[in-house]
């Protein structure tokens, strides 16, 4: 099953959904959903975002094809590769060691898988008091 995911480049924040298609009428709703009108949006070549910016949304692209192998470009000539879609290839990555030690997961619970990593990435900082609630149901005596 294919999983749709953005991430922003500033906030570092992800958002991974599990969907049934990876075309266009998946797709593009789903990046209006999760980006704001003034957002700018890598991506690779696919077809399903061609139509991004009919949205508002400023649409940049990497060509990964065989022929041109473009991985990241530098636009403004500053020396920083600033359009690529590296950040979400890597979490893509870094969902598959999260899925790893399960050794597959069943359809019906990928989507719970999914949003336990989405929320662990999510989680910037751990504090004792955040560790504290999440013991309280496990510390406390039943009535």
């Amino acid at each position: 099953m294919p999983i749709a995911g953005v991430v922003g480049r500033e906030s570092g924040q992800i958002r991974l959904q599990v969907c049934h298609h990876s075309d266009r009428a998946t797709l593009q709703p789903y990046v209006e959903s999760k980006t704001g009108v003034e957002a700018t949006v890598n991506t690779d070549e696919w077809s399903a975002y061609d139509r991004l910016p009919e949205t508002g949304r400023v649409h940049k692209t990497v060509c990964h094809t065989p022929g041109q192998r473009e991985w990241a470009r530098d636009e403004d000539g500053d020396g920083i590769l600033e359009v690529h879609c590296n950040t979400m290839e890597g979490i893509w990555t870094s969902l598959r060691n999260f899925l790893r030690p399960f050794r597959g997961t069943n359809k019906v619970y990928l989507s719970q898988y999914i949003a336990l990593f989405e929320w662990t990435h999510n989680l910037k900082r751990v504090t004792t008091e955040w560790l504290r609630a999440l013991m309280i149901p496990f510390t406390s005596k039943p009535t």
